[in-house]
């Protein structure tokens, strides 16, 4: 790309995640990760999610099957200042939850949404 294009992507507007039914995601999303619906639309059944970021959720719903494949499914990862503390709070929310995984950078482990959707929490360590 051109030096002179470089300014035509300015980061990423909304993350798409795609459900089987907008309301009631969108009740988990605000009940249980505590995130504000700043705009939905029942005719075109999606909801928009402030993640307190310059990017949104976009909770879409979808009448086809949602493919949740873990090893191939693309994700959000959501900023956490601590993973260990985070991930306790979602298990007492009843939230599908996986093991703290820990590396030199960061301390991150994936949680679930109704759906089955791959969510992850991220901690990044100061080096």
């Amino acid at each position: 790309m051109s030096s002179s294009n470089n300014h035509l992507l300015q980061g990423i507007d909304t993350v798409i995640v795609r459900v089987s039914d907008v309301a009631a995601s969108k009740e988990w999303y605000e009940q249980k990760l505590g995130l504000e619906a700043i705009w939905h639309d029942d005719q075109i059944r999606l909801a928009v999610m402030d993640t307190k970021s310059p990017t949104s959720l976009t909770l879409w719903q979808t009448d086809k099957v949602i493919s949740n494949d873990r090893e191939t499914a693309s994700y959000p990862i959501f900023k956490t200042p601590d993973a260990g503390a985070l991930r306790k709070e979602l298990i007492g929310r009843e939230i599908e939850v996986g093991e703290i995984i820990k590396d030199a950078f960061v301390t991150y482990f994936f949680f679930y949404d109704p759906d089955g959707n791959q969510l992850e929490a991220c901690q990044v360590h100061d080096v």
